[in-house]
């Protein structure tokens, strides 16, 4: 299998993959929705709440927040050394004070040590009136998907099949495929249709409806298929990626060594 990334910025990126299969591409988005561990708050102790939101919304509302990963630094707390009681290995803490008139913002949870920082500081919280306060302490842990959404560390993960649009001597240049094409992937080279963006096509197969002369034939390649999603910010979507293919290798080995 050979991998090309086509697009990367710093919470999305798309990949062609080559010489494989769908099935293996299914296996992967739900790897990566279900078993790429990340970190999100599971335990809030809520010293104070003034506020007009019950103490499980607000903590229901902070186990959401999209905080950074380092998967080389924690392991998951049950196989922590700690006996499941917490420490720099497994947990990160974090603390809320305010008092009102404000708002809230994610940006106010304080880490224990600003590397822990949240991802997304404008996210809102809960909004405070003159003499409100919140006052809490939380733990994050790792966790995946399977356990809880607020574990999972992409979304939008989705595929398709690398496009193959072929057009014949039969096309007139009437221009027709070219005007209904919702992704500007056709245009015209003479009085001829010719694709100019490939990889922009969607396999919605509009031109070819549009066409009243059989000239224009498209289809999908399923050993060539893109591969794109977006994170949350947890971390980098090039190391989810990487991340979710080692341990789908580590389960394809496992099944092989049980058979």
């Amino acid at each position: 299998m050979k991998a090309t990334v086509l697009e990367e910025e710093d919470q999305f990126i798309k990949v062609l993959f080559e010489d494989i299969s769908p099935d293996v591409a299914n296996a992967l988005r739900r790897t990566i929705m279900l078993d790429v561990p990340s970190l999100a708050i599971e335990n809030v102790t809520i010293y104070d709440n003034t506020s007009a939101l019950f103490d499980e919304i607000v903590a229901h509302r902070l186990g959401l927040l999209p905080l950074p990963t380092d998967l080389q630094m924690l392991v998951f707390r049950e196989d922590c050394a700690c006996d499941d009681e917490g420490c720099p290995n497994c947990t990160v803490h974090y603390t809320v004070s305010k008092e009102g008139e404000c708002t809230v913002y994610s940006g106010d949870l304080n880490a224990e040590d600003t590397s822990w920082a949240v991802a997304d500081d404008k996210v809102p919280l809960l909004r405070l009136k003159k003499g409100q306060r919140i006052i809490l302490e939380a733990e994050a842990i790792l966790g995946t998907g399977k356990q809880h959404v607020k574990w999972q560390p992409a979304s939008g993960i989705g595929y398709t099949y690398y496009p193959d649009i072929t057009v014949n001597d039969d096309c007139n240049g009437c221009r027709a495929c070219v005007d209904i094409c919702p992704r500007d992937v056709l245009g015209m080279k003479g009085a001829k249709a010719v694709v100019k963006d490939l990889e922009a096509c969607s396999l919605c197969r509009s031109c070819m409806e549009e066409c009243g002369r059989d000239a224009i034939t498209v289809t999908g390649d399923p050993s060539r298929i893109i591969f794109s999603f977006d994170t949350d910010g947890s971390l980098p979507p090039r190391e989810v990626l990487t991340e979710a293919l080692d341990i789908l290798h580590y389960k394809y080995d496992a099944l092989a060594e049980s058979l």
